[in-house]
């Protein structure tokens, strides 16, 4: 596969929302659009009861934000622009009147960790490590932070943050990142599939009111994230940033 999507599909009152990019299931702002509007869409989809969040492939689960657009960024405003994409996703997962069970299948970096840690509930394989690699790159977790120290709480957060080192799933999974963890992928998608439709099956209403109990002190977000997006889009246009890319693209 060499073009980028975002699929939606509903089997049995589940919805499945899975994306893909040809470069490890990065996210360019087009991919970030389109994910943002289809969790938009099964948020409010009255035929299903729980969303299910994949990525394509049996490698990364996702990349993170794309290299080829950070290069591109020349304004403060094409910038703050392009981390609010990231921002956006989040929102809708926290608005989604419905559970996000996400099932990683590879390797989070960056944004995929961002996403991980917006879903009610994360299923992993024993090879899905994940990285926080945005302090390096001369940025920070800005936008995806409060998702991630949510999730993690305050002192995992920080340390993945400022070490950026790889930490694999079994400690993911002992911060509460990932529910469970599997060693192939085939119990994976067993464990996915069996809980998905356990959810698709229990009360909806009860469901909605468990998500507003589990999203407790989070009405400032989107004023949060839109000022840690803006901080994003000032450090990425710095020399540093830059060069750090470029050098990356070019080992």
């Amino acid at each position: 596969m060499d073009k980028a999507f975002v699929n939606y599909d509903i089997r049995d009152k589940v919805g499945i929302i899975t994306f893909y990019h040809p470069k490890s299931n990065s996210l360019p702002s087009d991919v970030l659009k389109e994910l943002a509007n289809k969790i938009k869409i099964a948020g409010e989809d009255d035929n299903i009861n729980i969303i299910v969040l994949r990525s394509e492939g049996d490698k990364s689960f996702c990349a993170g934000a794309s290299f080829d657009e950070l290069l591109s960024i020349e304004t403060l405003e094409q910038g703050k622009e392009f981390f609010l994409g990231f921002a956006r996703v989040i929102l809708e997962m926290k608005k989604a009147q419905k559970f996000i069970l996400t099932r990683v299948q590879g390797k989070a970096v960056g944004g995929g960790v961002g996403l991980i840690a917006a879903s009610d509930y994360a299923l992993a394989y024993k090879d899905a490590s994940v990285k926080l690699s945005e302090y390096a790159v001369g940025l920070g977790p800005n936008v995806i932070g409060p998702a991630v120290e949510r999730k993690i709480g305050k002192a995992a957060f920080s340390q993945m943050s400022i070490d950026f080192e790889w930490y694999n799933s079994t400690w993911a999974m002992n911060k509460g990142l990932y529910a469970n963890v599997y060693y192939t992928i085939s119990d994976l998608d067993e464990a996915v599939v069996k809980l998905a439709q356990k959810l698709a099956d229990a009360s909806p209403l009860a469901a909605r009111e468990l998500k507003k109990i589990f999203w407790e002190g989070t009405d400032n977000w989107e004023q949060l994230l839109e000022q840690r997006a803006e901080i994003s889009g000032r450090l990425v246009m710095s020399d540093y940033t830059k060069n750090y890319i470029n050098q990356f693209k070019n080992k």
